[in-house]
């Protein structure tokens, strides 16, 4: 039977060609499989070939023309003309192109797999942008641009603030408009914002690194006018958080329209697998922008300059800002094929027929009106959609779960670093490969595992909330490691006197009867690991009349130091220091480092199911926006306070502050057992609240009633209860 140059909209059939149906195979295995061998091509241009008689359910990537039903032959012509709705090819593009330029090459990625593929791309290079290299840097940005840690926690919080300001507008208007336009436009606008923050680096003078060797070492030229030792270099701050300020605003439309379009996509068996793959991406651009950024730090930021200091020297500022021109660059190359998907993949209405409501039951029935067709198009309805979101407490529970979540995830990933800095003795580059490390396994790993288990176990929503609820409750455990600490390596006239003698707690005492002639500034911190395994403040405060280069690694060594004692590490000599920390040689680093990996691991494992529990417990036509609210109670709850209040505990721990000629500056050394204590304390508050609040949305949640669901739990499964209430006598169509 010849039929007219149509497209299907219900079906998510595409044809644009004169398509011709014979009729399905006689073979019984293979009735109510086969609709009809289809000929012509599709409207993306590449040729259609159906029909095919399948043992397996068909594959997320599946072509637009795969059957949705069948019939037996007598039923066919009935079934074509009362099933079938015909629409005109233009009424909606499915092809993949930029307007009218849609090449046949381009559909190849006009799948879910493609989709995926850029919005991993897209989120593997946000979260090593925001999540990785900013958080890497701060330590270099606060030393080059006068920085308190407070002031880098509201740089890290500009990220969510612009998050929080977007998420309500984007979530509503773009969850019923064309997604991959407002995720294309919003990575562009994420680029912009990395070329931004990198902008400081131009505009501002050479950075000059007041070394001992170079102001001079006991017995030398110490004088350093404080117009050259001040700066006013804190108000790039700004610009800062309006590079932050961009990021987020850009990234709005990717966790919220990109997962729902990833949702709408694939088969509801694969959703969490998909999800999970795209936020695994999330998580490994961190990882990558610690080991990445790492490298550059160990880059002096004024390329090709020789400087007289080494990366472990605490006034060593690292190339911070190449990273950001890197990943701005790639995020405007990446928008361009985002922006050329189409509103919906072909053959995706399928998937939309097949899935089965586990929306949260509200006793007024209310829930009920975010099933008509037209809910939700207009501004009039957007009150009427957070009420309705109100009102489900699963959904309200499962969001102040994730905010206690976000709140230590944002807090440990902007100061991890620096965590690992100072527990134990290390350099900022380091410390940020150290977290790298970390986190590669720990939290990509977990993010992948977390929607595998879904997966795999075939979870309904109250299986995943129990889930959420057990992971939270081994990552509670295990935090209590942070009762532990590594010991502050001493240092002399900061953590104990010259003579060995204990310092009181907030009191510096750099002055010695061994330094007193030396006339060494304050203002001038470049420590150094004296033979006696003590650290000194400066090769003047310790007494250091002679610099030399030691050739095989291009440190300094300083010689006739009065303040050091008879060695007891190996160098030329008694009374001699070398520039940098002390290593710290804590036994306890092991066990920490084990039991953070576990922490950083759980945490992440129920990222994914909570999420998938989130788009379960609402209706369809709300996704996008329940995850938009949920990002907003997130951000407000978690995400903006979290780093200020993390950087705010980390200042209280400080023992040193920089001083320029009275000013306080950023911190240079912290207590390692308050910085511990304070950490044990916020991750045992909000680890609790989290337990408490998927306890509660598991009391809460009540599911629909088995009467209300289109099928059987088994066919939902399957994909065709909504067929079989239409046709009953066609055979349901096997799992894979």
């Amino acid at each position: 039977m010849a039929m007219p140059q149509n497209s299907t909209r219900e079906n998510g059939f595409c044809f644009a060609q004169t398509l011709n149906f014979s009729h399905p195979s006689p073979h019984p295995g293979n009735a109510g499989r086969t609709f009809g061998a289809v000929s012509g091509q599709d409207a993306c241009g590449t040729p259609l070939s159906n029909g095919i008689t399948s043992s397996g359910a068909p594959s997320p990537s599946d072509s637009c023309a795969e059957p949705l039903c069948s019939a037996t032959p007598g039923e066919e012509e009935t079934q074509l003309e009362e099933g079938i709705k015909y629409v005109s090819a233009e009424e909606e593009e499915l092809a993949c192109g930029w307007g009218g330029f849609t090449p046949g090459c381009l559909q190849l990625c006009n799948t879910s797999k493609g989709v995926l593929f850029f919005l991993c791309v897209a989120s593997f290079l946000q979260g090593m942008t925001v999540n990785g290299f900013i958080n890497t840097v701060i330590t270099s940005i606060e030393r080059r641009f006068d920085l308190r840690s407070y002031q880098s926690g509201l740089i890290a919080s500009s990220y969510d603030i612009a998050a929080c300001v977007c998420l309500t507008f984007v979530s509503y208007f773009g969850g019923n408009g064309h997604k991959p336009r407002w995720l294309g436009w919003g990575v562009l606008v994420m680029g912009l914002g990395s070329l931004l923050f990198a902008l400081p680096h131009f505009t501002t003078g050479q950075y000059e690194a007041r070394s001992a060797a170079e102001v001079g070492v006991c017995g030398g030229n110490q004088s350093l006018p404080c117009s050259q030792a001040a700066s006013s270099l804190s108000s790039y701050r700004f610009v800062f958080m309006l590079g932050q300020f961009l990021h987020g605003m850009g990234a709005t439309p990717l966790y919220t329209l990109g997962v729902t379009y990833l949702d709408e996509n694939v088969k509801t068996n694969y959703s969490p697998v998909y999800i999970a793959v795209f936020y695994t991406a999330a998580i490994l651009g961190p990882a990558a922008g610690y080991l990445v950024g790492g490298m550059f730090l160990n880059i002096y930021t004024e390329i090709g300059r020789e400087i007289g200091i080494s990366p472990e020297n605490t006034l060593w500022v690292g190339a911070w800002w190449i990273g950001f021109l890197g990943a701005g660059a790639a995020s405007l190359l990446i928008s361009i094929p985002i922006l050329g998907y189409p509103q919906r993949l072909p053959g995706s209405q399928r998937y939309i027929v097949m899935r089965v409501s586990e929306a949260h039951q509200i006793k007024d029935g209310s829930h009920k009106k975010a099933s008509d067709p037209n809910f939700g198009k207009t501004v009039k309805d957007l009150p009427r959609s957070v009420l309705l979101l109100l009102k489900n407490p699963t959904f309200i529970f499962l969001c102040l779960a994730g905010a206690t979540e976000a709140t230590l995830i944002a807090g440990m990933s902007t100061f991890g670093p620096k965590f690992l800095e100072s527990q134990f003795s290390l350099s900022a580059s380091e410390a940020a490969t150290f977290f790298g490390y970390l986190v590669v396994p720990a939290g990509g790993g977990g993010t992948f595992l977390g929607g595998f288990l879904v997966n795999k176990f075939k979870l309904r929503c109250s299986g995943i909330i129990k889930l959420c609820l057990f992971c939270t409750v081994s990552s509670l455990l295990a935090i209590f490691i942070f009762f532990i600490h590594c010991p502050n390596m001493p240092m002399a006239g900061v953590t104990q006197m010259y003579n060995g003698s204990a310092l009181p707690s907030g009191y510096l005492n750099l002055r010695a009867a061994c330094n007193m002639e030396c006339g060494c500034l304050q203002e001038t911190y470049s420590p150094v690991c004296g033979s006696d395994g003590i650290m000194y403040y400066s090769p003047c405060h310790a007494g250091c009349k002679k610099v030399f280069e030691d050739h095989r690694n291009g440190k300094k060594v300083y010689h006739e130091c009065s303040c050091v004692n008879k060695t007891l590490l190996p160098g030329p000599g008694p009374g001699h220091a070398r520039a940098g920390k002390c290593t710290s040689s804590c036994v306890k680093k092991p066990l920490l480092l084990c039991f953070m990996f576990v922490v950083i691991l759980f945490t992440f494992l129920s990222s994914i199911p909570a999420l998938t529990a989130t788009l379960r417990c609402v209706s369809d036509r709300q996704r996008s926006f329940a995850l938009g609210i949920q990002w907003i109670v997130v951000r407000t709850l978690g995400g903006i306070p979290g780093p200020i209040a993390f950087g705010s505990m980390i200042d209280k721990s400080c023992l040193l502050w920089q001083d320029q000629c009275g000013e306080q500056g950023s911190c240079y050394i912290y207590q390692n057992s308050a910085m511990s204590q304070y950490t044990l304390i916020a991750g045992l508050v909000y680890k609790v609240l989290g337990t408490t609040f998927f306890i509660v949305a598991c009391l809460l949640y009540k599911p629909p009633p088995p009467e209300s669901a289109p099928g059987s739990s088994d066919a939902s499964e399957n994909g065709n209860s909504d067929l079989q209430e239409r046709k009953p006598s066609l055979p349901a169509e096997e799992d894979i």
